[in-house]
């Protein structure tokens, strides 16, 4: 009997782990609407098809369809310093911990390549 229950446990697990690596399921952490209207500025570099930073040169990042974990981990790091580039420390320094939960969905809920 213990072992069903260590089984089922682990299927339950599994479930529950699968769907919160769904798409849609980032909206639980932030709000998606909301991350719309805090990420207009963001869009301005990273949904531009092969958009270049001047300095340092490198291709920006389209954040469509990325984790939101990611982006969120991303932003709280360039906002404390951890992370350097300073047009992002920046934008990133205005940015509340719901402002960064929200536009990590938002992001997350454009698909691959999606603005």
């Amino acid at each position: 009997m213990r072992r069903k229950t260590m089984i089922g446990g682990r299927l339950i697990g599994g479930v529950v782990l699968g769907l919160l690596l769904l798409p849609g399921a980032s909206s639980a952490q932030g709000s998606i609407e909301s991350g719309r209207a805090k990420a207009y500025t963001c869009l301005g570099c990273h949904a531009v098809e092969g958009y270049r930073n001047a300095y340092p040169s490198y291709r920006v990042p389209k954040l469509g369809g990325q984790h939101p974990e990611y982006i969120a981990s991303s932003l709280k790091a360039y906002r404390s310093g951890d992370r350097q580039h300073t047009t992002m420390q920046a934008l990133a320094s205005t940015l509340s911990d719901e402002d960064i939960q929200d536009i990590a969905a938002y992001f997350a809920s454009r698909g691959p390549g999606g603005q």
